[in-house]
């Protein structure tokens, strides 16, 4: 019977976490019964070299993730060898209140719908192995309300590790009055869901100036690019007052507009006046800003500005804009 993946992934942290020097994968393989079985000693056939190479980085990986600092080492010879030092792994005695433990549940929960949820009830895990109060279930309801941000975008994964690890991207974006998407160069900096929404702020390269992108216009793939940034990131990334400035929030003026009854939630909490037409419509009076047009287009045919004109010229132009695309 085949060793079991556990009994392997133990067996081989205890090799690695044991040795006082780099073990080769050579001597890691006869070393570790569960890659003896599967394989043989080594000097195997290529086949068998090739299947062991596979699953032995497989298996590494696996214990990077579950927090075991696994350190590369290159001889003089050439050759490399692997260990885990026991003062990297060693983890200080971690002491969590039911405040805090509570508010680790809740970030466990917001990201639910992304990749990351695996990553963070991983983290949870770990955080109980190192003092996790047993008495404190940080999954546990907190209240009646769920905490969760949606990630339906491709586009999330790639560029929150490109805003992490300060790597420039390309995409092909298009904007809301554009029929066909162009390519953007960007130094991202942050992203930040606002309405609903996930937003991206970073350096535009191509316009050498900071910009705001909705994540829902990026069409494709985000590429990586190799390189420095060119400009500065700023010390706090203001990704939702840049928003806001640009879908109406800072406003001087009003607007009117005729809304079906039973749609445009959002607008409705921020009229200042609804007054109802009958017939299935009301008639709202909202604040108006820049951006404004590009916020209603969002709800179709269930709004009707009626004035100003040129916020009714606005939505129009753009409506066409969408239809040609």
């Amino acid at each position: 019977m085949a060793i079991a993946k556990a009994e392997r992934l133990m067996n081989l942290a205890l090799c690695l976490l044991g040795t006082r020097r780099p073990l080769s994968k050579r001597e890691l393989r006869d070393s570790i019964e569960a890659y003896v079985e599967a394989f043989g000693p080594g000097n195997g056939s290529a086949g068998s070299d090739d299947s062991f190479n596979r699953m032995f980085e497989r298996d590494k990986d696996d214990l990077r993730e579950l927090g075991l600092v696994i350190e590369t080492v290159e001889s003089l010879e050439g050759e490399v060898g692997y260990m885990a030092r026991r003062d990297s792994n060693r983890l200080p005695p971690i002491t969590l209140d039911a405040e805090e433990a509570a508010a680790l549940g809740l970030a466990a929960k917001v990201w639910q719908q992304a990749r990351l949820a695996g990553a963070a009830s991983g983290a949870l895990q770990k955080l109980r192995a190192a003092g996790l109060p047993e008495d404190v279930d940080p999954y546990g309801s907190h209240g009646a309300l769920e905490p969760r941000i949606p990630v339906h975008e491709a586009a999330f994964e790639p560029l929150m590790l490109a805003c992490r690890d300060r790597r420039p991207v390309v995409f092909d974006y298009r904007k809301a009055t554009a029929a066909h998407p162009e390519q953007r160069h960007v130094e991202p900096w942050a992203l930040e869901c606002w309405r609903g929404h996930w937003y991206l702020a970073g350096w535009d390269r191509d316009r050498g100036a900071e910009r705001v992108f909705r994540l829902s216009r990026i069409t494709g793939k985000v590429r990586s690019r190799g390189g420095r940034y060119t400009a500065p990131v700023p010390d706090v990334v203001t990704v939702r007052e840049t928003v806001a400035s640009w879908a109406g929030e800072i406003a001087d003026r009003s607007a009117r507009i005729r809304l079906r009854s039973d749609a445009g939630y959002p607008l409705r909490a921020k009229a200042t006046s609804v007054r109802e037409l009958g017939d299935g419509w009301d008639e709202l009076e909202i604040p108006y800003g820049h951006g404004l047009d590009a916020w209603l287009v969002e709800f179709g045919p269930d709004v009707v500005v009626l004035e100003p004109a040129e916020l009714r010229a606005d939505v129009v132009d753009r409506l066409r804009a969408v239809a040609k695309g």
